[in-house]
């Protein structure tokens, strides 16, 4: 299926490894030129090189937390790739345990990271083509689990946020949808350290999805490479769960 991606400008913030670097290749299969930012600039710098080939691609090392500097990476990719027509908030800090600093962090980082993304982007969308935003979400937040304080909370919100983004902006034919992973396996990646450090844990979240294992990147990043596409030209406003039948929960 030609998901009629050549030639589109996305952004995507946290694209470096697991789920936000498979979004970037996917992208760039389709056609797509992307701008994609982390805040490590080695990873940066090695994942760029690695993915060149792949189609064009600009890596920028930015900390989304930061609110002037998000911003700034916007105007500067917008202006390299010539507009914005995609926009993928994926960036999260991760911060699980549910202590003070954590709540802040994640505030700053996975919900206002996501929402100044958006404010800047906008002025660039409502000229794009096709203009389409992503949001990654977390199947903690729709269920209460082991992540439940911060990152759960601030995950609940981002589709709460999402939803409301695409009720506003349907006139305007931009459209707003949102991702929840399951548990999603990959090197470096969060399941891979508590595979080694807390084994119990990682044996009971295996043992709860019925498919015995874990989702591989790519597997999130294709729902989110089709709803940035104009095959989900009237798909806006949904939060697509991609996590094997983990959650039971029925989502009305």
């Amino acid at each position: 299926m030609d998901l009629n991606l050549s030639g589109r400008r996305a952004l995507v913030t946290g694209g470096t490894r697991g789920i936000g670097r498979a979004i970037v290749a996917g992208l760039l299969a389709e056609g797509a030129k992307v701008a994609f930012c982390a805040r490590t600039a080695d990873a940066v710098a090695r994942t760029t090189d690695e993915l060149s080939s792949q189609g064009a691609v600009i890596g920028t090392a930015v900390d989304v937390g930061n609110a002037p500097a998000i911003a700034a990476w916007v105007e500067e990719s917008a202006a390299a790739l010539g507009g914005v027509d995609i926009v993928v908030a994926n960036v999260s800090a991760l911060a699980i345990p549910d202590v003070p600093e954590n709540w802040q962090t994640s505030f700053e980082v996975d919900l206002m990271g996501t929402v100044r993304l958006v404010d800047a982007a906008l002025p660039h969308l409502r000229q794009g083509n096709g203009p389409a935003i992503v949001t990654i979400s977390s199947v903690s937040g729709r269920e209460i689990d082991f992540a439940s304080g911060p990152y759960g909370t601030m995950k609940a919100a981002i589709v709460h946020y999402t939803q409301g983004l695409a009720h506003n902006l349907a006139a305007e034919g931009i459209r707003a949808n949102t991702v929840s992973p399951g548990n999603t396996y990959f090197d470096g990646g969060v399941w891979q350290s508590i595979e080694q450090g807390n084994p119990d844990l990682f044996g009971t979240a295996m043992g709860l999805n019925p498919t015995g294992r874990m989702a591989a990147p790519e597997e999130i990043a294709n729902g989110v490479v089709f709803l940035a596409s104009d095959r989900a030209s009237f798909v806006t406003g949904t939060n697509l769960v991609i996590d094997g039948a983990l959650t039971r929960g029925v989502q009305l």
